[in-house]
Order: structure tokens, then sequence, then C-alpha cells
């Protein structure tokens, strides 16, 4: 894949909606560990998930939806999800902006 610090990165938006059963619950940890490494690589900028809607969302960085797609098929979690991949336009957060100035 491709070098996370190259500007053409494109920041994409993936929505999962999951059903869990006890056998999903088991492969968490290896999920996490995957998702942990790419946070670390600058793969994934934000992971949030949502038991009450059983739902997951990403902020991801790649070259396209296909390559978007392939990190995503290796998680243990890949086969009870459906997913959705959205390109973003604009990407704006406060952790991306300059702190507040302040005057002593």
């Amino acid at each position: 894949m491709e070098n996370i610090n190259d500007e053409s990165l494109i920041k994409y938006q993936v929505t999962i909606q999951f059903e869990m059963d006890e056998n999903f619950m088991n492969l968490v940890p290896a999920h996490r560990i995957l998702i942990n490494n790419f946070i670390e690589k600058g793969t994934i900028d934000y992971y949030a998930v949502s038991m009450e809607t059983q739902r997951c969302w990403m902020i991801m960085n790649a070259s396209s939806k296909i390559d978007v797609e392939n990190y995503l098929m290796k998680t243990p979690l890949y086969k009870y999800w459906t997913i959705e991949i959205d390109e973003l336009f604009v990407y704006d957060a406060q952790s991306y902006r300059l702190p507040a100035l302040q005057l002593n």
C-alpha cells in the first residue's frame, strides 16, 4: 500500500453497520490491535463505535476506495460488517487548528 505521509492521499469517511454475536466479541481484541496499528501509522485519523446503534465511524487516509476496502478486509470483524465508504471534500477539526493565543 501507500506511504501514509504521501500528500496525495485522500480522506475517506467509513461508516460500518455491524451485528454482534459471541464469536464477534471474541474477535474484538485482535481487531483492536489492528485498529491501534492503523492509528499509529496514520492510516486511521479517528475511530468511534456506538454499541447502542451497532455502528462504527472512521476517517481513513488512502489513495482510493479500493485501498480503504483492502485495509478493512484485514480485520477479523470484516465478515460482520456492512460498509459505506465516502470520499471527503472537506475535513476540519479543532485538532487541526492552532492553539488559542493566551496573553499574560
